[in-house]
């Protein structure tokens, strides 16, 4: 069932490790997870920095053609979701957000001694299937 639909990994830290990855990638408290990482042209983005940069974008051309706007902007202003999100990256592989099966499994695989050794608080992968994926509420949709 390969190729029906992409994938992509994201990861939670905790704040001690979430900060260093937002600030100092090549900080030694992290060089597993980022050896892993290169291995397989993957990066980190917190997810926090990529709603930010979505709302930022948006102000600056014009937020009619941003329909998740309303949402994000919401989501980046509530301290608790802020908290939460500080601490969650989402992994690029080859600059591309979602990816194949493949790669997913094999960076999921290579990321679980991470996992258990507590470097990685929580792992997950989603898929681009809309049924498993969460809409925003009714009041945020256009």
């Amino acid at each position: 069932m390969d190729g029906a639909w992409d994938y992509q990994i994201r990861i939670d830290l905790d704040d001690a490790l979430a900060d260093i990855a937002r600030r100092d990638p090549h900080d030694s408290a992290i060089k597993p997870l980022m050896d892993i990482l290169a291995a397989h042209h993957a990066v980190l983005k917190c997810q926090f920095d990529a709603f930010a940069d979505y709302v930022a974008e948006a102000e600056q051309q014009g937020v009619a053609n941003y329909p998740l706007y309303a949402w994000t902007k919401a989501t980046i202003e509530n301290p608790d979701k802020r908290t939460k999100y500080l601490k969650s990256f989402t992994l690029y592989v080859d600059g591309n957000e979602v990816y194949a099966g493949r790669l997913a499994d094999a960076l999921e695989a290579d990321l679980q001694p991470l996992v258990a050794a507590g470097l990685i608080k929580q792992l997950t992968k989603y898929d681009t299937n809309p049924a498993n994926n969460p809409q925003p509420p009714a009041q945020y949709r256009q």
